[in-house]
Formats: structure tokens, C-alpha cells, sequence
């Protein structure tokens, strides 16, 4: 009997402790049942928590009451009622209070569901990523003209692009003719002639690389959009090449050629785009895209530069400097 007792005693504190432990204080309506606040049970449907919650909030509306501990009595109330109400009308914030009601031992886990949800930004992700983007693409825009006007500026006082672009300028009648003696002398203005001799340069010149004439096809946007033909094109090309060299032994265009050559040279499009007609055509005159040649080629011009900087005066004063004082050595001393 004792024995019987004892286990319905349990019995009973364990029912006591699960149904205290299905609510937590600090989240969602705390200790109390967010469904027993707005009068409903588990089962019922979005439209039954609205009606109810406008229900009773018109009932316990704090300006109905006029006695100031009424009205305060109200007033936690309703904020009962807004509480529970925002926390079930959620579909998802519903299934998280609803899963804690159904494992109420994992406090826990509880914790970090509640807040995870209360913390993380209610922006749309994906709103956010096509913003971010959007600024980087107009960033990206807009540095590329800023490095291509410098790039325009530079040319414009260095004196062989300087000279060339006033000649050609003076032909088409742009500037005045200096050589020309007869008539009255025309006078244009400074900041006239530099903008006329920059607009010649940037017509007549192809500045390549990094510096040159942006396009809207560079901008990420449009090249997250056009990806996936990238890929395709990328893939088709690597086959093809495969098929036509590899396979059928076909001979190298100069084009590809010049595609091994940069691939040796580690070098980028831009940067080996930037390059001199003069040098590609070197590269292509000593046959450089044959692994063999190009090592050779590579290794003089590693021995070639080493002798320069050994016959170079600064280089020497490096050189003792790092003997007499080692690497890495400060000094303080002003003598």
C-alpha cells in the first residue's frame, strides 16, 4: 500500500513538473499559455486568433477604463494579448512555441529558437544581396572611368602620345597650324587645347589592360547574369581545344598561340593585354608558347635581370647595406 502511494505521488509531481516546465519565463508569454491569453485551443486556425484577439482587445482596451488601478490592470492585459497574438499569428514563430509546448525539456533549445528568431534581420536576404551588389556594380563603374580618365590624363603629358595627338589634331583642323604664315594667328585657349588633345588621344588611341574603355558587360551584374553562357562557352571551348590539339594534332592560330604564351608567363588578360604589339610579336618570333623554349627564354631573362641589378649602383649600396647590417636591422644612428 505504502509502495502504491509513493508511485502515484510521483506519478503526480512528474504531470506537475512537465506541465510547469512546457513554459519558460523570458519567452514568448513567459509562464502563462499563449493560447489560454487569447481563449483558444492548439487546433484553432489563423482566422480564429484574429477574431479572437480583436475580441478581446476591445474588451480590455485600456481607454475603456477610467479608474487608474483598472486601467492599469488593463493595460498589462492588452499587452498580454498583443504579445501572444504576434507570437501565434506567425505560421512559423507558431510551430516554434508550439514545438517548446511539446518538448518542454529542452530548455535550451527553446532559448535559441526564441531569440534566434527575435534577433535575426527581418530584411528579405535576398533583397539585401541584390542591393549589396548593386553598389558594388556602380562602385566598380564608376572606378573603372576614374582609372581610365588618369589613364587619358597620363598619355596626354607624356611627350611621343603628347606631340602625336596635337599633329593629328592640327590635320583635322582641331588646332590652329603653327607652320601656316599666313592669315590671322588663332589663339586657343590652354584648358581648350588639353581637353582637345586628351578627346584625340582617347580617339586614337587603344589603351588596353586595366585601364581601359569600361564597358557595361565588366560590370558584376552583368556578369552574374550572363554566367551561365560564360560557362557553357568556357566548357565548349576547352573540348574544342582538346578535340583540335590534342586529338587531331591541328596547328596553333596565333591567337592561341599567344593564350599558352600568357598562361606561362602567369600573367592576366588585362596585364598581358597591356602589353606592347612589339613584345607579343618577340614572344611569337622565339616561339615561346613551346614549354621548352619558353623555360630557356625564362632562364636568361632571370640571368639577364640578376646582371643588371649586380651592375646597378643602388643595388650594390642594398647589397652592402644588407652585409654590414643584416636583414631586418634598425638603426637610430643620425651620423
Amino acid at each position: 500500500m505504502f509502495l502504491q502511494i509513493d508511485s502515484s505521488f510521483l506519478l503526480t509531481l512528474c504531470l506537475l513538473y512537465s506541465a510547469e516546465g512546457t513554459l519558460l519565463e523570458g519567452i514568448y508569454c513567459g509562464r502563462e499559455n499563449c493560447y489560454d491569453i487569447l481563449q483558444l485551443t492548439r487546433d484553432a486556425t489563423k482566422n480564429e486568433i484574429a477574431k479572437s484577439y480583436r475580441r478581446l482587445a476591445r474588451q480590455y482596451h485600456p481607454d475603456l477604463h477610467r479608474d487608474k488601478e483598472a486601467k492599469q490592470n488593463a493595460e498589462e492585459l492588452f499587452k498580454s494579448l498583443a504579445n501572444a497574438y504576434e507570437i501565434l499569428k506567425d505560421e512559423e514563430s507558431r510551430a516554434d512555441y508550439d514545438y517548446m509546448l511539446d518538448n518542454p525539456d529542452e530548455y535550451y533549445a527553446h532559448y535559441y529558437r526564441y531569440y534566434r528568431r527575435r534577433v535575426a534581420p527581418k530584411v528579405d536576404v535576398r533583397i539585401v544581396l541584390i542591393v549589396t551588389i548593386s553598389i558594388i556594380s556602380i562602385v566598380q563603374y564608376y572606378s573603372a572611368w576614374q582609372r581610365y580618365d588618369s589613364a587619358i590624363t597620363y598619355f596626354s603629358t607624356v611627350p611621343k602620345y603628347r606631340n602625336k595627338a596635337q599633329d593629328i589634331a592640327k590635320q583635322e583642323g582641331l588646332l590652329p597650324d603653327g607652320t601656316k604664315r599666313s592669315g590671322k594667328k588663332q589663339k586657343v585657349p590652354k584648358d581648350e587645347v588639353e581637353q582637345i588633345i586628351k578627346k584625340v588621344i582617347e580617339d586614337k588611341m587603344d589603351i588596353k589592360g586595366a585601364y581601359a574603355k569600361p564597358k557595361v558587360a565588366d560590370v558584376i551584374w552583368i556578369q552574374l547574369i550572363i554566367l551561365p553562357y560564360t560557362i557553357i562557352k568556357y566548357i565548349y571551348w576547352y573540348i574544342s581545344w582538346i578535340w583540335r590539339h590534342t586529338i587531331m594534332k591541328h596547328p596553333y592560330t596565333e591567337e592561341e598561340k599567344l593564350h599558352i604564351i600568357r598562361k606561362y608567363l602567369k600573367m592576366g588578360q588585362h596585364q598581358f593585354d597591356s602589353q606592347e604589339d612589339e613584345k607579343k610579336q618577340e614572344f611569337l618570333s622565339k616561339e615561346l608558347w613551346i614549354k621548352e623554349k619558353f623555360q630557356e627564354w625564362f632562364a636568361e631573362q632571370e640571368e639577364l635581370t640578376k646582371k643588371q641589378l649586380a651592375e646597378n649602383n643602388r643595388y650594390k649600396q642594398y647589397r652592402r647595406y644588407l652585409k654590414n647590417h643584416g636583414v631586418g636591422r634598425m638603426t637610430f644612428d643620425d651620423s
